[in-house]
């Protein structure tokens, strides 16, 4: 019974999580964007004491069900693991092995290390969070997306706009290598030996690791009802129970109730440590000395636990390549910035290094399609700001919403419109006026802060092609300019990043 409610809660947070990085429509982030505020790493970063608080006291209670339910890097290897036990002869594969100390600790001290020295790629690659949130946004997003813009292709033909397409396009090669490998790697770990990832190398794993060895309430053997047959080792994923000695290894062991449910002579429940000793070996007549049964104790006890990750977390289509006509329309090229671009509400450079772990969840959620994960090596993954397929909304704010790290910090619309994030730079030989003789204004009639004016090129010449003037002081860097720009394939105006954001 333990077993099938922690499978049940799981997979509902498994469902959550995935649906916040695959929505695009906003509508999932309102009710389940407190699912990705309870995740640890995301709680701790973000300075959110509640939610911290709330998960090292139930792993000091509950023992690693963080690992077990709330986790969805967790949860996904349990399903690959579930995959390498089908059949007979595979269903009790898994044997004991002794901790590699070493090797869980060493990762440990270089995770704080890299996030102390704010150095984003080594936290972003081991954050468990964030690379599931990777895997999902990078691999199944684009899937995900195409089925929809299936379904809307038949919708309009049905004269319905229950669906509407949605651009698809894939991450760049160094993203796509990253998730790609991770998804290989966890799925190879999981499907051979379990929970190795979690117990050997993941930093959430190895301090809850720390805290769940002196844990309330924990599966405890029964030596008076154990036969020594071994099936509760050979179904541990986690490789923590010892069957010779009879001992469990609470550091590594995830809550998972699979030894409960495995063994045959009721030698292993779920209780109190201060009770273990003293659980009967065989049931008493008298019914004034009954003791509830473990089953049941570790039932209501794991039905608590629920209840306090619930109140933990109360507390807290492809682009078109002709235009009207048969012209050919050119794909729009990144510009070579000095200085990237990143979304209002992260401040600046520093401090979106310091606290993202490259989840991902912004460019999920962002609805213009200006985010993209970054594929430089020190900031691997972390979200930047470009303009090819649409620009920053000043009515937007949705990235600065969902994230749960604090790396991008929650602003208003009012805000926002007065956050200066960059500023607009003017290329004369891009320039339709002057390269085509043609009149445009395009960036000055679209920009939403009124931060371009159209002056004659030559000043003595008032029938001279009208050029852009940009004034910094009013520029906030949205990038519509550099959007609308119809010059091909370099914008003839563009967003230059500041590395520590300012208000005008």
């Amino acid at each position: 019974m333990l077993r099938k409610f922690r499978i049940t809660l799981a997979l509902l947070f498994l469902t959550g999580i995935t649906l916040l990085f695959l929505d695009f429509t906003g509508s999932v982030h309102g009710v389940l964007g407190w699912m990705a505020r309870v995740q640890f790493l995301p709680a701790l970063l973000a300075v959110n004491v509640a939610v911290v608080v709330s998960l090292v006291a139930l792993t000091l209670i509950f023992g690693r069900v963080y690992c077990s339910v709330i986790c969805p890097l967790g949860v996904m290897q349990d399903i690959f693991a579930r995959f390498g036990r089908m059949g007979k002869k595979r269903r009790y594969r898994y044997s004991y092995s002794p901790a590699l100390s070493w090797l869980r600790y060493g990762v440990g001290v270089l995770f704080v290390a890299a996030l102390v020295a704010g150095v984003g790629s080594a936290v972003a690659l081991l954050a468990p969070y964030s690379s599931y949130g990777r895997i999902v946004q990078t691999l199944l997003s684009p899937l995900y997306i195409w089925g929809n813009n299936v379904l809307a292709y038949f919708a309009e033909r049905a004269d319905s706009y229950a669906f509407y397409e949605k651009e698809v396009w894939l991450r760049s090669g160094g993203v796509l290598a990253v998730a790609s490998l991770t998804l290989i790697v966890l799925a190879v770990l999981a499907w051979r030996n379990g929970r190795t990832y979690c117990n050997t190398v993941c930093p959430v794993g190895t301090f809850l690791g720390l805290l769940s060895r002196v844990s309330v309430f924990r599966p405890v053997i029964d030596v008076t009802k154990c036969n020594s047959c071994g099936l509760c080792a050979r179904s541990c994923k986690g490789s923590c129970i010892d069957p010779k000695a009879h001992k469990i290894d609470y550091s590594r062991c995830v809550a998972c109730f699979d030894c409960i449910d495995t063994c045959r002579h009721g030698a292993i429940s779920y209780v109190p440590r201060k009770r273990a000793a003293t659980v009967p070996a065989t049931g008493s007549s008298d019914k004034n000395n009954m003791v509830e049964s473990p089953e049941s104790t570790g039932r209501r006890n794991f039905l608590v636990s629920a209840a306090a990750l619930a109140g933990a977390g109360a507390i807290s289509a492809a682009e078109k390549t002709v235009d009207g006509g048969l012209a050919v329309i050119l794909d729009k090229k990144i510009p070579a910035r000095k200085t990237p671009v990143v979304p209002p509400g992260a401040v600046g450079l520093r401090h979106l290094t310091r606290h993202c772990t490259g989840c991902q969840l912004c460019v999920a959620a962002c609805p213009n399609g200006v985010l993209r994960p970054s594929d430089d090596l020190e900031t691997m993954m972390q979200p930047r700001s470009s303009y090819e397929r649409g620009y920053c909304r000043p009515e937007c704010n949705r990235c600065s919403q969902v994230c749960p790290a604090g790396a991008i910090r929650p602003v208003s619309v009012a805000e926002k419109s007065s956050l200066q994030i960059g500023h607009a730079v003017w290329i004369a030989e891009n320039c339709l006026p002057l390269t085509e003789g043609v009149s445009c204004g395009n960036c000055a009639r679209h920009c939403p802060a009124g931060a371009i004016t159209m002056v004659n090129s030559d000043a003595s010449n008032p029938d001279s092609p009208k050029i852009p003037v940009v004034n910094d002081e009013r520029c906030i860097g949205c990038g519509a300019c550099e959007n609308l720009c119809p010059s091909r394939p370099f914008s003839a105006i563009y967003v230059e990043g500041h590395r520590v954001h300012r208000e005008i």
